[in-house]
């Protein structure tokens, strides 16, 4: 189990047996089986997506699940979908406004996380960190195929200015062309409306053959393995895949982009 996970865990039974609730006065007050809370608090299944913020109300401990959730780092949906990118046999990216991050430099992760303009600059590094620690995906004993499709526009977006675009911009050329396991391609800018407008998301295969889906926004990330959602993302991707240059015209991309901003 996850330390920071059990960290919760822990935390959610003295709370409740410091209320005097059992597991049954739990469920009732979250509104899930009494059976979904025991599997939670043994770790025998993961929480639902709503679960610490019903905890909250629910044990009355004035947001102290929420707290906690930004103080060990990631948010449960992160955690989920780390999870899923860490045992990957196949991921499918595409971006359509910022690189992703599994290919980001810290320079340009750091950039990213300035512009948000919600966090001091100790924060700021504390997600820099975290972003490369996950980058390690990449370099482990059973990488991942990693196949990502880049909007041409996120390579001429000025994220850092124009030192950082381009220590980013060869970063891509480097892994492109080095890298056994990763694959980019790039949507070039003259291409009008595909489907890709609707916005980035990655695609996981697991082991067991299954996808999983993975979409951000502005508030939160989700992960969604609905069959249907996700031969829907599917369906979007190999229409995408078939806009995008093949890969030695996208290296060649890249290579001019990044001279562009020297």
């Amino acid at each position: 189990m996850d330390e920071r996970l059990r960290v919760l865990i822990d935390e959610l039974r003295h709370m409740r047996a410091a209320r005097r609730m059992t597991q049954e006065d739990l469920a009732k007050a979250v509104n899930y089986s009494p059976s979904t809370v025991a599997m939670v608090e043994t770790g025998a299944r993961k929480p639902p997506p709503d679960f610490w913020e019903l905890v909250d109300v629910a044990l009355d401990t004035g947001g102290a699940f929420a707290r906690m959730l930004v103080r060990l780092g990631s948010p449960q949906w992160m955690r989920e979908w780390e999870a899923n990118e860490r045992q990957a046999t196949v991921l499918r990216s595409f971006e359509n406004t910022v690189v992703p991050g599994l290919l980001q430099t810290a320079a340009y992760a750091r950039a990213l996380f300035r512009s948000v303009g919600l966090f001091d600059e100790p924060e700021v590094e504390q997600r820099v960190e975290t972003r490369l620690a996950r980058q390690a995906v990449l370099t482990g004993e059973r990488p991942p195929q990693l196949v990502a499709v880049l909007d041409e526009h996120v390579l001429r977006r000025p994220v850092g200015g124009p030192v950082v675009m381009r220590e980013q911009s060869l970063r891509l050329v480097k892994l492109a062309t080095e890298h056994p396991r990763v694959r980019l391609h790039v949507v070039p800018g003259t291409v009008g409306a595909y489907p890709g407008v609707a916005g980035a998301f990655v695609l996981a295969t697991l082991p067991t053959g299954e996808d999983v889906v993975y979409l951000d926004d502005q508030l939160k990330g989700q992960v969604i393995d609905h069959t249907g959602d996700v031969l829907a993302v599917r369906s979007a991707w190999e229409s995408i895949q078939g806009e995008a240059l093949p890969p030695r015209q996208s290296i060649d991309l890249l290579a001019e982009v990044a001279k562009s901003w020297s």
